[in-house]
């Protein structure tokens, strides 16, 4: 399946998602581009579209290949095959999570200006624009089950079939395509542009969010 851009994979998403209006859900978006998605999800339902920043922990002089993901608490969600198959210094790991935080901290302030949430509950539905190696998503199901919502359900475009079926057995996975051979996201979208901060702060600021910024 492939999507015209964000906006299109978002409104196919939400005809998914109708049965849970009743619940009156969060939809919890992952930046920058899952906050395009999550919005066309929250505007076609009429429900509240909010952010969750978890970042993920490259392997060294490999940044693209996640040993983790690491959420604003601290939590952090191990690739522990990776890990213990390369010895990794937990120095390392150590140094990745600080600098990490603080980016985090960043968008939590200039996107929504807090890091309080009120989960408990309540229906979070996980939102991005689409998952690769899923370490992001892991650790931001994890910690969204420690905060007693009533349900945790990721909903996302499109996702390689062995993602999906770990993801499933931690939480509800809604998932309009789930190739076995899987590249990268941006070849499942005829648009795929990068989705800049001001993009993000303009989405969140329609919800009511005020930014502060970081000293």
């Amino acid at each position: 399946m492939i999507f015209k851009n964000r906006l299109d994979a978002g409104e196919k998403l939400a005809k998914k998602l109708e049965s849970l209006k009743n619940e009156n859900p969060i939809i919890l978006a992952i930046p920058r581009g899952g906050v395009v998605t999550g919005d066309a999800i929250a505007k076609a339902l009429g429900i509240k579209l909010d952010i969750i920043v978890s970042r993920k922990i490259g392997f060294p002089h490999n940044p693209e290949v996640a040993i983790g993901a690491v959420m604003h608490d601290g939590s952090f969600f191990p690739n522990t095959d990776i890990i213990q198959s390369t010895n990794i210094s937990k120095k390392y790991i150590s140094q990745e999570i600080a600098t990490e935080l603080k980016e985090i901290d960043r968008r939590l302030m200039k996107f929504r200006g807090s890091k309080e949430y009120q989960l408990s509950g309540k229906t979070v539905v996980l939102v991005d624009d689409g998952i690769a190696t899923g370490a992001t998503v892991f650790v931001a199901v994890e910690w969204v089950k420690k905060q007693n919502p009533k349900r945790v359900i990721v909903a996302v475009p499109v996702a390689p079939k062995d993602t999906v079926n770990k993801l499933s057995k931690i939480a509800e996975v809604i998932v309009l395509d789930a190739p076995v051979f899987f590249n990268a996201v941006g070849e499942f979208y005829e648009e795929f542009e990068q989705v800049e901060d001001y993009r993000v702060a303009e989405i969140m600021s329609s919800y009511g969010y005020r930014p502060k910024i970081l000293k």
